[in-house]
């Protein structure tokens, strides 16, 4: 087992254990949408939208990280499982992973910033309602 494996088999543990993070774990839904693409054969227009889910932890910023530009004083940071990050086709969560990207709704707030850990274990994400 290499090290994002086993980083993310204990948080997924420490998330799970209601003696660690269960009680602060909350689900999360994300969705993108996709640029439209015209298709000349039709002379339409269709757009995706790229849906995902998993389960992550709120929190919020420090008073030393908030400047009130980059970061505001409302804005939450969400960490989040790489491996538990999953994106869903008709509803039902796939094996492929999502990786969230700025612009993105997740839990109807806007995705302003991304960042991973070193071992890219773990999603750092800060949302902006």
């Amino acid at each position: 087992m290499g090290m994002r494996d086993e980083i993310q088999a204990e948080l997924a543990e420490a998330f799970d254990d209601a003696d660690g993070l269960a009680d602060a774990v909350k689900p999360v839904a994300g969705s993108r949408k996709e640029a439209a693409v015209y298709d000349p054969a039709t002379g339409q227009t269709t757009s995706t939208t790229t849906t995902y889910t998993g389960r992550g932890v709120f929190g919020s910023y420090s008073t030393q990280e908030i400047d009130g530009s980059l970061i505001l004083a409302t804005d939450e940071k969400l960490l989040v499982l790489q491996s538990e990050l999953l994106i869903l086709v008709d509803g039902v969560a796939t094996d492929d992973p999502a990786e969230p990207k700025v612009g993105d709704l997740i839990n109807d707030q806007r995705v302003i910033n991304i960042g991973q850990d070193a071992a890219g274990a773990t999603w750092s994400i800060q949302l902006r309602a």
